[in-house]
């Protein structure tokens, strides 16, 4: 067995570097540990020539755990330098802003020159949560109403320019809201309203709720209780009513609490009793009563019938609708968008509606695959419905770096259509556009896809996994022989479910210029 080398160079926020040598024989396992003291800091490993970094995934037969590099077991062409980078995340405490509006200003931020943030993150996961809670101005995240749920660290990712150069810069602060002193204001009962009569039967049992409201924030003295004809339940018959209290925050920090009576077998005793619910806290108390009457059957009266009759109606005109609405959901959101037509007005930062990825043909001979995608596809698409795609050889600039062409084009656009044909197979050209095409519909997930099958191409277990994976979750629209006999109508079903899955138009004043 030969014997191998690796070099481990350790560095620590780019300031010292320190290195050490390792001599192996090849298929034995080997662990490296990284010089530096990683201790509470994130350790990654690189293959120093490449550049390369090394998964921290158990299983792979090189792979880091920590401050551990692990070769299991060790190859001749592992031989090389290896890298272990440790980091540490500086926190800021929060500024004296205003927390009842919740504003984090991004810390050290106005120490780069033309520093523009890109995202927020939230304990290291991208900031999520419904589009009013959040919103962002300049150097600040604004947080709607922050409750307790929005405490953690708020991470600032932004970039920064210096010397002409562009760099990336991350800073975290953390935030906490500050508690409320609580108000105090007088209990009011929300339920049950006074005197009012609850129906019940004789023998069965029954719960009697009441809810009040108790004061901001919570409170010293708080109470919600029953009492029947005076006597507080926890003293009644237990083996017949019970009494369950509950307190929680609601809504703008309201304290509300809720009592149920439970009595397990309504007696006639019962039927004479006054109930009665006080709610108490530190300012004041509040009373309301109500009674117990038993329900009275009305003989000869058809109107529980009428509405169990009018109820069956309902449920089959509504399913008769949505069986409707499945058959005729195209046309119908069609229809709606000709006549209602609802562009989008928000500036998403894309050019095209489409970008189209095709087979290309490398021979003389006629092709309608690419009649199709230069033809058809605007004439429909572009000329008839105000579409804008972007088409590999018609929007490209003489002279462009084709990788980084596509790489661009392909993110300013909101759809990927991709022609598929048996060609699709054995096209090699094809493997790098639709890589870049596929990563940014599937990892990045901005991109929805749109798959127009020109020819049958059987059980598609020629094509690459992503692709049929992505005709697992949603199937092709097929071009289908008598399609070809009037390929221009865009009111065929064909072009109905193509003009469905396209987004809606956006209006030309807020389209972006290619450049």
């Amino acid at each position: 067995m030969d014997l191998l080398q690796l070099i481990l160079l350790s560095t620590f926020l780019s300031v010292s570097v320190t290195s050490e040598s390792f001599h192996a024989m090849e298929d034995e396992a080997l662990v490296v540990k990284c010089p530096q003291d990683c201790q509470n800091r994130t350790v990654k490993w690189y293959h120093t020539q490449t550049n390369q970094l090394i998964p921290a995934e158990e299983g792979g037969r090189i792979h880091s755990s920590g401050r551990f590099l692990w070769f299991l077991p060790t190859s001749k062409e592992d031989s090389g330098n290896y890298t272990c980078v440790t980091h540490y995340q500086i926190r800021y405490p929060n500024d004296t802003g205003t927390l009842t509006s919740g504003r984090i200003v991004c810390p050290t931020i106005d120490n780069y020159e033309k520093a523009t943030i890109v995202k927020w993150y939230k304990d290291c996961k991208p900031l999520q949560g419904p589009r009013e809670k959040y919103s962002m101005g300049g150097k600040y995240l604004f947080i709607k109403r922050p409750q307790k749920t929005d405490e953690g660290h708020y991470t600032c990712h932004f970039t920064c320019i210096h010397s002409g150069n562009i760099y990336n810069v991350s800073a975290t602060r953390i935030f906490r809201v500050k508690e409320d002193v609580s108000s105090p204001m007088p209990s009011q009962i929300q339920y049950p309203t006074d005197n009012a009569v609850i129906q019940v039967e004789s023998g069965s049992p029954v719960n009697i709720s009441c809810g009040a409201f108790l004061g901001i924030g919570k409170q010293n003295i708080a109470v919600v209780t029953w009492e029947v004809n005076g006597i507080k339940a926890e003293y009644l018959n237990t083996s017949r009513f019970h009494e369950d209290h509950q307190f929680f925050m609601r809504g703008d920090r309201g304290y509300y609490g809720e009592s149920i009576l439970t009595i397990e077998e309504v007696k006639e005793e019962d039927l004479l009793s006054n109930f009665t619910c006080t709610a108490l806290n530190e300012i004041d108390h509040v009373m309301v009563t109500v009674t117990l009457q038993l329900k009275v059957p009305c003989k000869g009266d058809n109107h529980s019938t009428y509405t169990t009759i009018g109820i069956l109606v309902l449920l089959s005109i509504i399913a008769l609708l949505l069986i409707l609405y499945q058959f005729f959901r195209i046309d119908i959101v069609l229809l709606c968008q000709r006549i209602f037509k609802p562009y989008k007005t928000q500036d998403d930062g894309k050019i095209y509606d489409a970008y189209v990825i095709y087979p290309k043909n490398r021979t003389n001979e006629a092709n309608f695959v690419e009649y199709f995608v230069h033809q058809i596809l605007p004439d429909v698409l572009e000329n008839k419905h105000g579409y804008k795609l972007c088409i590999y050889g018609r929007d490209m600039l003489p002279g462009e770096d084709a990788a980084n062409a596509l790489e661009m084009r392909i993110q300013k656009s909101r759809r990927l259509i991709i022609i598929l044909t048996p060609q699709l197979i054995q096209c090699e050209e094809f493997g790098y556009e639709h890589q870049i095409a596929l990563y940014s519909a599937l990892i990045q997930n901005n991109i929805k896809v749109i798959l127009l099958e020109m020819e049958t191409i059987g059980n598609y277990a020629g094509l690459q996994e992503s692709l049929r994976y992505i005709i697992k979750q949603q199937g092709t629209i097929k071009w289908k022989e008598k399609h070809k006999e009037c390929p221009h109508a865009s009111n065929s079903k064909f072009w109905k479910l193509v003009r469905y899955h396209m987004p809606l138009i956006h209006k030309p004043s807020q389209l972006n210029h290619a450049v």
